[in-house]
């Protein structure tokens, strides 16, 4: 093997590294919000920590990537920074339907979210902007448009945890998709917005007699750790989408759901027969899915 080609293996050995790092990260939320529950903490409050938290750490991955320059260019756009607020948003109220999920005993509605996501942006993606989708995508679609009706019977009514956390994302990606700045940048500039409320909010509900960071060392870094660990897979999985093919991401993507909907389980939440065959048919959109991205990649390799 040539020196050359076995950098190249080296590399993709470290971005697989990584993004199996990121997913499994991503997967292990769930169970930190669960711990910061049981300590006292309420669900708007561990998005409020979150946001404030993320901040530094965020700018911390910008001062050591050089972008500090690019941050300011951003900030000199008003349009730009426009959109960057409404993504900030998207991505606060996504964190508060999942926290809210995750210690309410729906893990596994909020995993549901995650695994179609994908299957949303691939069936927008032909309704508004025409693209072309194959077979593969097509079943992938029928699959889980099966999985959620079988979902909605087994709820009882539609699983409306599992849709807003998809559609929230949908937006966020499409909106992010429009922004003119690197991934760190954005995300600062989206934890700066969400920080100031996150801030106010913490700082109101502590005088108000409530809140758990600051009522011992324990709980204080506790809090602190929701953080990094919002903002580590975040810069884990900017560094690997541009190493890794699209079709391996679409493999690991589903990492994430499928450690929540182990949470889930192990919780005791309720999985009937209907639940379970409804998620069979998730998984197997989700497995068809990922096929048909392998098999893309691999025609465009021969092509290359």
């Amino acid at each position: 093997m040539s020196d050359g080609a076995a950098a190249l293996g080296a590399g993709s050995r470290q971005a697989l590294t990584a993004g199996l790092a990121c997913y499994l990260l991503w997967g292990a939320l769930p169970v930190l919000f669960i711990i910061s529950g049981r300590a006292g903490a309420s669900s708007w409050e561990i998005v409020g920590e979150r946001a404030m938290w993320s901040a530094p750490w965020a700018a911390l991955l910008v001062a050591m990537a050089g972008q500090g320059a690019q941050v300011r260019q951003v900030l000199a756009r008003p349009g730009t920074v426009a959109l960057l607020a409404l993504s900030a948003a998207l991505i606060a109220s996504g964190w508060a339907v999942y926290v809210w999920a995750v210690n309410h005993g729906r893990n596994l509605e909020a995993s549901l979210g995650y695994y179609i996501n994908p299957l949303l942006n691939m069936a927008v993606g032909a309704v508004l902007f025409r693209e072309r989708i194959d077979r593969f995508g097509a079943a992938a679609i029928a699959l889980a448009v099966i999985g959620v009706v079988l979902q909605t019977i087994a709820l009882g009514h539609p699983p409306i945890v599992s849709l807003v956390l998809a559609l929230t994302f949908w937006a966020y990606g499409l909106i992010r998709r429009r922004v003119n700045a690197d991934a760190q940048t954005g995300l600062l500039i989206e934890c700066l917005v969400m920080a100031g409320p996150g801030v106010a909010y913490v700082v109101w509900l502590h005088h108000s007699g409530g809140g758990v960071f600051g009522r011992s060392l324990g709980r204080s870094l506790l809090m602190a750790t929701l953080g990094p660990a919002t903002v580590v897979p975040l810069a884990l999985f900017s560094w690997t989408a541009r190493r890794l093919p699209f079709s391996t991401l679409g493999f690991l993507q589903f990492i994430g759901p499928t450690i929540g909907f182990i949470v889930g389980v192990v919780m005791g939440e309720s999985l009937t027969p209907m639940r379970i065959a409804s998620f069979v048919f998730i998984w197997a959109g989700a497995a068809t899915f990922a096929v048909g991205a392998w098999r893309a990649s691999r025609r465009v390799q021969r092509a290359a």
